[in-house]
């Protein structure tokens, strides 16, 4: 009996091991204290790694607020239209294409006329972009506005340098680089608040990158100005291939910003986690002016964020729009280069000028419109990256692929820029890691940059330009 017994209790309590559910059951109690045992959890590697990729999907294509239904296309033509009162100057454009056919001998009215047009092309270039904003996340959304910010810069660059206008070409990246676009974030967002703070890690990140981009402008130069050869052509090649090589290395370290930007530490370049921006206290309740304001600015804060984006456009509507533009951009800056040698012929305004100042304020007004909007809003961070992010892409990206493109067509196109432009990028890159360093701006530091760009201004009013390398005159 006993015997029996204990062979019944046996073999029942062998039973619930053949059974499929307690099986599974099982294997993973052992699984379990196998992992106790060792110390080791098997299963960490690749649920981290899932975790990672599911988090930078989230940050990069989920919206920071939720997007409200799309209307319908009258109605996305009709936000088109009513965009901006810049689109009165839309008349311009066929104006400039009449005076490019009818009277080319008109130069100073072609640029004027393609100068005005170019503006609200790049305002509803800015319009479309916002629009593709808010269907994406907050980091995805600042490498948009940067990137198509910059198309107007690409597509005028690229023009001038099928022309042989080089020297044009390089002016007008230098000057694309200027911050103008932070100083006006600071300022505007400074009316509003006394205080904002934004990701000094990132922002960090991006000086030190744009101090890179600096070094390999300034290293030409010194390389120019230190070594001696027999002729003059065989160090002009040599910087020319020095260039090469340094363009191919600037696309990669561009390369592995994006992928440190969307993807490894994208959580950086977002508004989480910083401190609220101080708001101007009110005069009335003098004792608790502080507190109370900073409480009532979270709470508009907090409001804004739980109301839903409502886009102004369907997604078709702005893709069909980001092409339409684009396509008028490019033949209305064909113009505008094209009619820069006679406008500087007359000895009224210097093609040194044109190309630093001028050009890149037309480039980079969808630029300014955006990140001085989102700084007002109280989204910094989301400024600091359309504003340097753009000097950015300029300084790793559209200068070395313009370098390299031209190597493709056979254009003597260097990065030895002008001796002056260099030092004036270099004090320009020096002011703003001195204004970025602390991770808040106020409203002086912005007029402290914007006059600084305005001294930039007068001086290059009366510079001529240069040509060290003696290489942009041989273009054919």
């Amino acid at each position: 009996m006993l015997a029996g017994g204990s062979v019944e209790e046996s073999t029942e309590s062998r039973q619930p091991l053949f059974q499929p559910a307690s099986s599974s059951a099982i294997r993973e109690q052992t699984g379990a204290l196998r992992r106790a045992s060792t110390g080791v959890n098997m299963e960490r590697p690749a649920t981290r790694t899932s975790f990672s990729l599911q988090r930078a999907k989230t940050s990069l294509f989920t919206p920071p607020k939720s997007v409200g239904p799309a209307p319908s296309f009258l109605q996305s033509i009709k936000a088109v239209v009513l965009a901006s009162w810049l689109n009165v100057l839309l008349v311009c454009i066929p104006v400039s294409w009449a005076l490019n056919f009818a009277m080319k001998d008109q130069h100073t009215l072609v640029f004027v006329f393609s100068f005005l047009a170019i503006i609200p092309l790049a305002k509803l270039l800015a319009f479309a972009t916002d629009e593709l904003s808010i269907r994406v996340g907050q980091t995805l959304a600042g490498l948009l506005n940067a990137t198509l910010g910059n198309a107007v810069e690409l597509i005028v660059a690229i023009i001038a340098l099928v022309q042989c206008k080089l020297h044009i070409v390089q002016s007008s990246l230098i000057g694309s680089i200027l911050i103008l676009v932070l100083g006006m974030c600071f300022f505007a967002g400074g009316l509003r608040f006394s205080e904002q703070g934004f990701g000094a890690v990132a922002t960090q990140l991006n000086s030190s990158l744009l101090t890179l981009s600096v070094i390999a402008v300034l290293l030409p130069a010194a390389f120019h100005m230190n070594v001696t050869t027999e002729t003059d052509s065989d160090e002009g090649q040599d910087i020319l291939k020095v260039s090469h090589g340094v363009a191919l290395v600037l696309l990669f370290i561009y390369a592995s910003y994006l992928f440190f930007q969307l993807y490894s530490h994208a959580t950086l370049y977002t508004d989480d986690g910083i401190q609220p921006s101080t708001p101007y206290p009110k005069r009335k309740q003098e004792s608790n002016a502080p507190q109370d304001s900073q409480r009532e600015g979270d709470l508009e804060k907090n409001k804004e964020d739980e109301e839903d984006e409502t886009p102004q456009m369907s997604l078709v509507t702005t893709i069909v729009l980001l092409v339409i533009v684009t396509v008028l951009v490019a033949v209305t800056a064909e113009w505008l280069v094209d009619s820069i040698d006679g406008l500087t012929q007359s000895g009224a305004i210097s093609e040194e000028f044109v190309g630093i100042i001028l050009l890149p304020i037309v480039g980079n007004a969808a630029e300014h419109v955006t990140a001085v909007t989102v700084s007002v809003k109280d989204k910094l961070t989301l400024s600091l990256g359309v504003a340097v992010g753009s000097s950015i892409q300029i300084a790793l990206f559209v200068i070395p692929f313009i370098i390299t493109l031209g190597w493709i067509l056979g254009k003597p196109l260097t990065l030895l820029f002008d001796p002056y432009e260099s030092i004036t990028l270099f004090l320009a890159v020096l002011t703003v890691n001195y204004c970025v360093q602390d991770g808040k701006s106020n409203w002086l530091e912005g007029m402290i940059l914007m006059c600084l760009y305005v001294i930039l201004c007068v001086t290059f009013w009366y510079y001529p330009g240069s040509d060290p390398s003696g290489l942009l005159n041989t273009c054919t």
